[in-house]
């Protein structure tokens, strides 16, 4: 998409259309505010104003714009929903997430091991572990010297 809406073919990127302006060519805003997302710099202007995101812009070097864009967007979104914490809250609530899902992870581990040292040598279904060969035993009741095929 070329970023220049001197013509009438192409719209003007969602800040200048937003902000009622011309987009010119070299506008900062175009390359990274695409007249299909409106919404996405509508959220940046509400949090972080026009003003604010064009100097930015201006002062980062041009590889770093994308991902400066897309963190204020995201940051923007975040600050939509939650006022208070923005993507903070958002990263609290999984890291809570992840420590209580360890925790269980952990809980598991150490039921199956309790399993795994209460059943070893033989199961209930006459199953052996002999040094890794794994034998079957026909007999329903195994003594303890059947335990070896």
């Amino acid at each position: 998409m070329s970023c220049s809406s001197s013509s009438s073919s192409n719209p003007p990127c969602a800040a200048c259309k937003f902000l009622r302006r011309k987009c010119l060519p070299g506008c900062i805003f175009c390359p990274y505010f695409p007249p299909e997302d409106p919404q996405k710099f509508s959220n940046v202007h509400k949090i972080f104003g026009a003003s604010n995101v064009s100097k930015l812009l201006n002062e980062i070097e041009a590889h770093q714009r994308e991902d400066a864009v897309n963190s204020l967007a995201y940051e923007a979104e975040a600050r939509m929903k939650d006022p208070v914490y923005g993507c903070v809250g958002a990263i609290s609530v999984l890291q809570r997430q992840v420590i209580r899902l360890q925790k269980e992870l952990d809980a598991t581990n150490a039921d199956l091991m309790r399993y795994a040292n209460a059943n070893y040598g033989t199961n209930n279904y006459g199953l052996y572990n002999n040094n890794n060969n794994t034998t079957w035993n026909n007999n329903p009741n195994p003594q303890p010297d059947d335990d070896i095929h």
